[in-house]
């Protein structure tokens, strides 16, 4: 199901991931350092930083993919504050969602890009500009984590190749994907490494450079 915006003349679809806000469900790794109210607090705030960031790119479609379902007063706020659409994840691991979600935005759009909600060193800037780099003629852009994963992947074409058992949240998973990159033979872009938020060193680097973002 999904509620739609309406949108002229766009090329581009940001696509971003979430949870729905419940305690002890989200930000769990943060707990060891944190309140469970602290941890869904956190969450709740990067979600909103990536949505106003997100909208921040002109002429681009924005939705969050929710799960488990669209009916939390969380999302439906979301879907009042700004310009989105709200869209449920549809796959039984990250992996299966995002090929699915991409496969889908590519029907209507030329244009995918599909990030998490928990990344605060990436810009708008360069969430923007990984549509610029699609547009010159890369299958792929990718920007890679610090953490040996990604935290956003766009696409012209599906790519199922990418997804396909993948060993997800594990270090290899960029590796993994670069090598499959490789083998399939696609032009890949990859944007400056990045750090999101998993673990208790991560929100406090997050609260000290809070300000600058």
């Amino acid at each position: 199901m999904t509620r739609a915006i309406s949108v002229v003349n766009v090329d581009t679809v940001l696509m971003l991931f979430c949870k729905a806000p419940e305690i002890n469900t989200v930000k769990t790794r943060l707990q060891t350092q944190l309140s469970a109210q602290q941890a869904l607090a956190a969450h709740l705030e990067l979600t909103q930083l990536s949505l106003v960031r997100a909208c921040q790119i002109p002429n681009c479609a924005v939705q969050l993919h929710c799960t488990p379902s669209l009916e939390h007063a969380f999302f439906r706020d979301c879907a009042q504050r700004f310009p989105i659409s709200l869209v449920i994840q549809q796959g039984e691991d990250i992996g299966e969602r995002m090929a699915n979600a991409l496969a889908t935005a590519l029907l209507k759009y030329p244009y995918a890009v599909v990030m998490g909600c928990d990344c605060p060193s990436l810009t708008h800037q360069q969430i923007s500009q990984s549509f610029e780099i699609l547009k010159t003629g890369y299958d792929v852009v990718i920007a890679p984590a610090e953490d040996g994963g990604y935290v956003l992947l766009g696409l012209s074409s599906p790519q199922p190749c990418l997804f396909d058992a993948m060993r997800w949240s594990q270090v290899e998973v960029m590796a993994e994907t670069r090598l499959r990159i490789q083998q399939a033979q696609l032009r890949a872009f990859e944007l400056p490494v990045q750090w999101d938020v998993d673990r208790p060193e991560d929100w406090q680097r997050y609260l000290t450079t809070r300000i600058q973002l």
